[in-house]
């Protein structure tokens, strides 16, 4: 063999390699590939479960009528069970071995702690994610963190102006949360608006649970002595059920108010008849609202999710899905982890069934900053006006 053959035989392995590479990308193919590290299974599963069937919903909906721009939606989910030192592998195998375009709705504050950073390091996309903690929310924003739902500081505010509207002191007001960054988060928001009207804020009766238990006796004995009228509740469905229904025993007047991060559904079931006036406070509208963008979100779920039922979760699962496919629709013919987030920066006006419009841009990754409160009134959520507390 001559040498000139030999260079031509290597420059054409050159290249192709190179096309090789170029190939095995995020939109390789017919398909773009979304990861997701999510909690599938242990106590906070209903929530994980509950995103992903909201997301793969969008997916396939929009799968159907032949994918974006011919390229077919696949999620890649993960669990993690909703502890960090299984989420972060899980990103990092989402990353450098599924090579997903972005990573989309993992649940959880705990878990967010861990992947903001490995984003931020691998410069790829954590869309959408299920938590309202500030580390997701800086200023200016992280390039590689776009939020769709409100902060848990605009969640924790709206229960205070709420708590005063309906006539109850800052002062006969506690908290009860999960002993972790999840907790951490609500409380702050909660303690930093009771200031303004309360300078002994953080003298308040404030109990806490372990994460991933229902241990939530310790918090008992912390608040039932102060005697509260109003209990702000951050923590996961079934220990929150369980201080709840403990609770009622010495506190049968009091109002207890959950995040949204709680888990609506679950809670409810979880309740059972102990349920009537409890206060979950959502990011969301109402899952059975008339409004286009939710009935589109029921029918999409009937026909691609069969398995699942309507609720505040899974609709924010699809919601953030939504948006993400339209950022992609505006990344242009060549998707990349950056054309991504360009596209998204760029989504104006967007209406997607809040009732207002979305906006980003390169100062602004949140969505929404919208606060819906609810109320469970006989076994089932409905909207609060919290003026009517009073009664």
């Amino acid at each position: 063999m001559n040498v000139r053959r030999v260079m031509t035989l290597k420059a054409f392995w050159t290249v192709a390699i190179c096309v090789l590479v170029m190939q095995t990308g995020p939109a390789a193919g017919q398909e773009i590939l979304v990861g997701m590290s999510t909690a599938l299974s242990g106590p906070a599963e209903a929530l994980g479960n509950g995103i992903k069937a909201g997301v793969e919903a969008h997916f396939a909906e929009v799968n159907a009528k032949g994918g974006v721009n011919g390229k077919k939606l696949k999620l890649i989910a993960l669990d993690d069970g909703y502890e960090p030192k299984r989420c972060a592998p899980n990103m990092r195998k989402l990353i450098d071995e599924h090579k997903v375009a972005a990573v989309i709705g993992n649940v959880g504050t705990p878990t967010a702690i861990v992947s903001v950073p490995i984003a931020n390091e691998n410069k790829t996309l954590l869309f959408g994610a299920f938590t309202g903690a500030g580390v997701l929310r800086k200023s200016p924003p992280d390039r590689y963190v776009i939020n769709f739902r409100a902060s848990y500081a605009e969640e924790t505010a709206a229960m205070v102006e709420g708590f005063l509207k309906a006539g109850i002191k800052p002062q006969e007001i506690a908290f009860f949360t999960q002993k972790d960054g999840y907790g951490d988060a609500g409380y702050q928001g909660g303690i930093k608006a009771l200031k303004k009207h309360y300078s002994g804020a953080e003298t308040l009766p404030h109990g806490r649970y372990t994460r991933n238990t229902v241990n939530v006796e310790n918090a008992l004995a912390t608040i039932v002595p102060a005697s509260p009228k109003a209990i702000i509740m951050v923590g996961a469905y079934k220990p929150c059920a369980a201080f709840i229904k403990m609770a009622r025993e010495f506190l049968p007047d009091a109002i207890y108010a959950n995040v949204s991060f709680v888990g609506s559904v679950p809670l409810l079931k979880e309740l059972g008849s102990k349920g009537e006036g409890v206060i979950v406070t959502q990011v969301v509208p109402h899952y059975q609202s008339a409004a286009a963008g939710i009935k589109r979100f029921r029918t999409a779920l009937a026909a691609h999710a069969s398995g699942s039922t309507p609720g505040f979760v899974t609709l924010e699962g699809y919601l953030a899905a939504r948006i993400f496919v339209e950022g992609i629709k505006k990344a242009g013919s060549t998707i990349s982890r950056e054309s991504i987030i360009d596209g998204i920066e760029s989504l104006s006006k967007l209406d997607v069934g809040l009732g207002s419009p979305i906006s980003f841009s390169k100062a602004n990754h949140q969505a929404s900053h919208q606060v819906w409160p609810t109320i469970i009134r006989v076994g089932k959520y409905v909207d609060l006006d919290w003026s009517t507390l009073k009664k």
